[in-house]
């Protein structure tokens, strides 16, 4: 989402672009009588996609929610591009798609795309750069034969590539993606992780994306593996198969868990 306005200082934007993308201490997200996430300490690097990897209802969206700035009640530190996760400067810097898809079902592909433009970007100075964003979102999310297409009439998945291309608009900073590939095909996955990848490498964007899937660990530079609201494991694929001694990332997991949940037991003996 492009910030068509002027940024910060020179020296400001240096002093940012040397802190992780996003960096956490002590986050703690309290819902009702339930501790949703448990003191996270963790750091996100730029430039690399960081898979965010773990069981339904282990906290992955609320976490991601919290970096976007739309969870309530979130204490500890959580700073994210240089500044305090939710702060307006950051509108515009971040693209965050939800696991619903966020789209008018009585506007075409195109108009979608138009109307969120023209949020990021109002006034007609900004016009053809809006139409140069969504004409290049569309391509990214490969709905070019559909931008007509009134976006109730997509399937499930088409409508999630509209809302990831909505998330496309501009140069985003970061990407925060809540499964984005839940309902594709196999085809349709490998393409968007090869986009991914290109977003990251071409245009030095920052992405985190959360899956249960743990196929899709691989294909992450980094990970961040949730258990029950708790961080168990923040390292590289590879790395965490040599620690864990093991071939795959899904038995990396396993075998963290198995352990984590053997000190669990081992400290409610010693009470």
């Amino acid at each position: 989402m492009m910030n068509y306005e002027s940024g910060p200082p020179a020296n400001e934007q240096e002093e940012q672009a040397e802190a992780p993308a996003i960096h956490a201490a002590g986050l703690t997200v309290v819902r009702g009588p339930r501790t949703v996430l448990r003191g996270l300490d963790f750091a996100v690097p730029r430039g690399q996609i960081t898979g965010l990897l773990g069981p339904s209802g282990c906290g992955k969206s609320t976490l991601m929610r919290a970096i976007v700035g739309t969870q309530a009640k979130v204490t500890g530190t959580l700073d994210v591009l240089g500044r305090p996760a939710g702060h307006p400067t950051l509108r515009t810097r971040i693209g965050y798609v939800t696991q619903a898809p966020s789209v008018y079902d009585d506007l075409t592909v195109r108009q979608n795309l138009d109307y969120f433009a023209a949020i990021l970007a109002p006034g007609r100075a900004a016009a053809d750069r809006r139409h140069a964003d969504v004409t290049r979102a569309i391509t990214d999310v490969d709905l070019t034969t559909h931008a007509d297409a009134l976006a109730g009439n997509l399937s499930g998945g088409q409508r999630s590539r509209v809302s990831l291309a909505v998330a496309l608009l501009g140069t985003p900073e970061l990407l925060v993606l809540d499964e984005p590939t839940v309902g594709l095909d196999p085809v349709l996955r490998r393409d968007l992780w090869n986009l991914f990848h290109d977003i990251a490498a071409s245009r030095g964007a920052t992405l985190l994306i959360s899956s249960h899937v743990m196929d899709e660990a691989e294909r992450c530079h980094r990970l961040l593996l949730m258990r029950e609201g708790q961080i168990l494991a923040d390292d590289t694929p590879d790395a965490l198969r040599t620690r864990t001694h093991s071939e795959t990332v899904e038995a990396a997991f396993l075998h963290l868990v198995d352990e984590a949940v053997a000190a669990g037991r081992r400290k409610e003996t010693t009470r």
